[in-house]
């Protein structure tokens, strides 16, 4: 039998210098080599953001060392795939003398460790002193028509050809990036279009896909206007991300709407749902919930296909978790049952957030500690806007740059 190996010896072995980042550019670990070659500790490395520890070159305030990296760390987030930089200086203190600097040349690879659901959770950055390399072409004496040394041909060569590759490279990565994100961009502001929602001043939306995803999703949101005042705000989520799960969305959102205005309440509309769910691929497990807003009788009627329950918050500040109607996602039950329903009570100057996982489920977490993260980000806001109750409840949430996976967030002053 094999023996298991020991990755953390492994990585404190390997000789090429390693740091190791998290999707939020705060430094998570440095192997033995990176601290050797930098003349750094892990105690002044770990915990800090890496353009905290790495601000512009010491010795050269003026240098592009920063916006070169971070756009680079920037194109590993969005692309999921490694970016390779031409080589940057970056000076490192001398031991002896504080505050004195020595020049450094490096070679920098930026490579992204994927998640189970393919986003960047760690990123790779890999550095390789050239330093050697540098002052050896510019060395004393070395005129134009002297010769190098094999290695420092084979070295140059090397560097030329990376150079060359990745500018060829980014500039195809760019310029496919910015076609697909236009076409995502324009089929999200298709697919999501409300106009009953946009009649609505009282109610906020927010969508942020995931972070390294084209700006699309399968999350959605939606109002539907109905008789006699009465209206309906809904959100869903569709299993997986990209264009595929996008497209699956626009289905069931368009099935939701026009199921809300045929049928009597929430739970007749999900059923509807489930039905035609069925018939569509990729459209099974789809979570979502819909809530019918009564002005006249200032009455909530609610119901859920395995979604995370939708919040009330009380002008008190309390907050009344409406979960009284879940029932099983979309297409999991191999035959027809009726849906639950519930209602809920409310008063002017309440407010009703609907939300999907993406805004509050954390990975290892259960799903209470996240709820009670929700209510407990809600508090202090019964005076706030829903714009602004929806742009702080993400900020507190720490998502408000977007997160690991998409998010739908609906809120409205009842």
């Amino acid at each position: 039998m094999k023996p298991e190996l020991d990755y953390r010896s492994l990585f404190a072995a390997t000789p090429s210098p390693y740091l190791v980042l998290a999707s939020d550019l705060v430094i998570v670990d440095a192997n033995v080599a990176y601290l050797r070659a930098t003349r750094r500790t892990r105690e002044d490395l770990v915990g800090r953001h890496v353009f905290d520890a790495f601000p512009d070159n010491p010795a050269d305030p003026d240098s592009d060392w920063v916006p070169t990296v971070e756009a680079s760390f920037g194109r590993v987030l969005a692309s999921g795939e490694a970016d390779v930089l031409a080589m940057q200086r970056y000076d490192i203190p001398v031991a002896a003398q504080p505050g004195t600097f020595e020049e450094r040349w490096w070679s920098t690879v930026n490579t992204p460790v994927l998640d189970r659901d393919d986003g960047v959770a760690w990123i790779i950055h890999r550095v390789e002193d050239v330093t050697a390399f540098v002052r050896a072409r510019r060395a004393p004496g070395r005129g134009a028509g002297s010769s190098l040394t094999e290695r420092e041909e084979g070295m140059e060569a090397e560097l030329y050809v990376r150079a060359r590759e990745l500018l060829r490279l980014n500039e195809e990565l760019r310029a496919a990036h910015g076609r697909e994100r236009e076409v995502a961009v324009t089929l999200q502001e298709s697919m999501l279009h409300s106009p009953d929602l946009a009649r609505h001043e009282d109610v906020a939306v927010r969508y942020l896909p995931a972070i390294g995803s084209l700006n699309v999703c399968g999350d959605w949101y939606d109002a539907v206007d109905l008789t006699d005042g009465r209206f309906t705000v809904a959100v869903g989520d569709v299993v997986g991300h990209g264009l595929e799960a996008a497209t699956v969305m626009g289905m069931l959102r368009s099935a939701l709407s026009a199921a809300s205005r045929a049928v009597t309440g929430p739970a007749q509309a999900l059923e509807v749902l489930g039905m035609y769910a069925r018939s569509v691929e990729g459209a099974l497990a789809t979570t979502a919930v819909t809530v019918l807003v009564d002005a006249r009788s200032e009455l909530l009627v609610y119901s859920s296909a395995g979604h995370p329950p939708p919040v009330l918050l009380h002008a008190d500040g309390t907050c009344e978790m409406l979960e009284h109607a879940t029932d099983p996602p979309l297409g999991a039950r191999p035959e027809h049952v009726p849906r639950p329903q519930a209602s809920a009570a409310y008063r002017r100057g309440d407010s009703l957030i609907l939300y999907t996982d993406g805004l509050v489920e954390r990975r290892g977490e259960d799903i209470y500690t996240s709820l009670d993260r929700l209510k407990t980000a809600l508090d202090g806001m019964t005076g706030f806007s829903p714009a602004r109750m929806a742009d702080t409840l993400l900020a507190r949430l720490g998502v408000a740059g977007g997160g690991q996976d998409d998010i739908a967030l609906v809120v409205v002053r009842l």
